[in-house]
């Protein structure tokens, strides 16, 4: 059964007044930061409804729990295929929809457990999911890949939700999470993970360099039956290509488009702020210099309107001809980047914890626009410099969403950093790493 959110006005009083619902065994969200702009508080109501509101709430159905890769907002539909990335962004959503009281405790750890055994009883190669499945069958489409990256953000997802509930919630997430054969994805011979994987090609690529992808490293060497070894982590480290600093931001390990959301990515559920590796190197700092470059490239730019020192953050999403996944911006370690105007809304949103004042504004200039507006938030991506009257993408996209959701919370709370850390695996893994702990 659907439930209908709170109105945004009663969502952004409680939001500022009360400490989120008591917790029996642990409140996650038992500190909250004070002032934070309406804005984002908003955008963090609407993106815990998407994930609430559009997920298959059928239970008779085979897809039970699947949240959709898009949903049309000028339609107000969803689409008829979910992402399992998408899905793993809604479990981790779940407990800030508990502790702010938008969703009851009990209803939620339903959702959470039947979404759970859909995943179980869905078709996997090695332990591993496709990228794209039916919402209704939960079946593979369009010949997609089997996806590692997309399946360690579902299970990163599952985990958030059995630490929060616990029980048989965190029973099953343990069991998935062990069945996920990372050996198998993993090139003994290159030290690298592969990059996709499909039963009619095989494998291909490989992730080198710096991406979105630290997760897999905490994920993999976690694991009690499956782990790749250490020497992984430190080729990634190998392969990077470090950006020296300039008077406008510190240096940072560049990525191959330089994409805001693989800064982002593995963030939204280790707190890096909180370790440093064994070569003593901060990855949280990385991010907080790359989100520098990113303001810097375009609060400097004078070849388009829709730049400027409050619309930033140039990432994968949607654009004015279809959606691209190289826009970034400079300095990229590929020069692979793509930049034509358009500004998803995520880029500065998924930023918030490493420059929150920029963020703020950010998020207040893009409010500005009703037609960046809808339902569930803001709509995917804009561009003042297409046509007469600009284009502004009538889509959401679920994990465009998601990082928003969880960003915001981190910022706020640090609820879902406080959650992913108290599992043990992702404690074996960031050991396994040689990463140390230097506060709390």
């Amino acid at each position: 059964m659907k439930k209908r959110f709170l109105p945004i006005l009663i969502v952004i009083i409680l939001a500022l007044f009360l400490p989120g619902c008591r917790r029996p065994e642990k409140n996650f969200r038992a500190h909250v930061r004070p002032g934070v702009d309406e804005v984002l508080l908003e955008e963090l109501a609407a993106g815990c409804a998407f994930f609430w509101e559009t997920a298959n709430d059928d239970r008779e159905s085979a897809g039970y729990g699947l949240i959709p890769d898009r949903y049309d907002a000028n339609a107000d539909r969803p689409g008829s295929v979910a992402s399992v990335a998408s899905v793993g962004f809604g479990l981790s959503a779940l407990p800030i929809s508990v502790e702010c009281e938008w969703v009851g405790r009990e209803e939620a750890e339903e959702r959470a457990y039947y979404t759970l055994l859909t995943l179980k009883n869905m078709t996997r190669v090695n332990g591993f999911w496709y990228h794209f499945v039916d919402m209704k069958t939960g079946e593979r489409v369009w010949e997609c890949e089997v996806s590692i990256i997309d399946s360690a953000i579902l299970i990163n997802g599952a985990l958030i939700a059995g630490e929060y509930f616990g029980g048989r919630v965190k029973k099953l997430a343990a069991e998935l999470y062990r069945g996920i054969n990372w050996k198998w994805y993993y090139d003994s011979a290159a030290n690298q993970f592969y990059m996709g994987y499909t039963p009619e090609d095989g494998f291909s690529g490989h992730w080198s360099g710096y991406a979105e992808h630290l997760m897999l490293f905490v994920l993999a060497l976690g694991s009690p039956d499956h782990p790749v070894p250490s020497a992984s982590y430190r080729m990634m480290k190998m392969t990077a290509k470090l950006v020296e600093a300039t008077p406008y931001y510190g240096g940072f390990y560049a990525t191959h488009t330089g994409s805001l959301f693989t800064y982002q990515f593995s963030h939204a559920w280790i707190d890096f702020a909180r370790y440093r590796d064994a070569d003593g190197f901060d990855w949280f700092e990385n991010s907080v210099n790359a989100v520098k470059a990113a303001v810097y490239f375009a609060t400097v730019n004078d070849e388009y309107e829709t730049l400027n020192e409050n619309s930033w953050g140039l990432s994968a999403c949607d654009g004015p001809e279809g959606y691209v996944g190289p826009y970034g911006s400079p300095p990229s370690a590929g020069a692979a980047h793509v930049v034509d105007g358009t500004v998803p809304a995520y880029g500065a949103l998924g930023s918030v914890v490493f420059w929150p004042e920029r963020a703020t504004a950010a998020a207040r200039h893009y409010r500005s626009f009703d037609r960046f507006w809808s339902k569930y938030g803001f709509r995917d991506a804009y561009n003042l410099d297409h046509g007469a009257e600009g284009w502004f993408a009538k889509d959401i996209i679920g994990i465009d969403k998601g990082i928003s959701t969880l960003m915001i919370e981190n910022y706020i709370s640090g609820m879902i950093w406080k959650i992913y850390h108290e599992n043990k695996y992702v404690k074996a893994g960031l050991k396994k790493l040689g990463f140390r702990e230097v506060r709390s």
